[in-house]
C-alpha cells in the first residue's frame, strides 16, 4: 500500500498536470471516477474514459501552442479521514500572459490501497482569472 500523505500526493498530481504528463496524471484517476462539468448553462456528466480523453486534448493544446499551465491552489479541505477536496483554479499562459478565463476544479481524492485517487470532480468552466 502506498502510504504517502495527501500533500505529497497532491504535489505529484499538480506536477504531472503542470508538465502535461498524461501518463503520470492518469495514475491518479480512479477507475470509478465521476465528473460534472458546467459550461455556460450546459452540465455534462462523464467518467474515467472521457476524463482521460479531456486531459489528453488539453495537454495536446498546451504543447501545440507552446503554452504552460498556471494552477492556483484555492483551498484543501479534509472531508473524511480518507477523503480530501482540493479546490484549484487553472488557466493557460499563452504568448506571455494568462488567458482571460480558466476553470475552477473541485476535486475529491480518496485514499485507496494504491494511494490517493481522484474519485470526483465538479468543474466550472470559463471562470474569470481574478488576477
Amino acid at each position: 500500500m502506498e502510504n504517502r500523505p495527501f500533500r505529497s500526493a497532491l504535489d505529484a498530481f499538480l506536477l504531472a498536470w503542470e508538465n502535461s504528463s498524461l501518463t503520470e496524471l492518469e495514475t491518479f484517476i480512479s477507475a470509478d471516477y465521476q465528473g460534472r462539468e458546467v459550461r455556460d448553462v450546459e452540465i455534462e456528466a462523464f467518467g474515467y474514459e472521457e476524463s482521460v480523453e479531456g486531459w489528453k486534448q488539453g495537454f495536446a493544446y498546451v504543447k501545440e501552442q507552446q503554452a504552460e499551465w498556471e494552477i492556483r491552489e484555492v483551498s484543501v479541505i479534509p472531508l473524511k479521514e480518507d477523503e480530501t477536496m482540493a479546490i484549484l483554479f487553472a488557466t493557460i499562459i499563452l504568448d506571455g500572459g494568462p488567458m482571460d478565463t480558466g476553470n475552477m476544479f473541485f476535486n475529491t481524492f480518496k485514499k485507496r490501497e494504491e494511494g490517493w485517487k481522484l474519485v470526483r470532480s465538479y468543474i466550472e468552466t470559463g471562470v474569470g482569472g481574478g488576477s
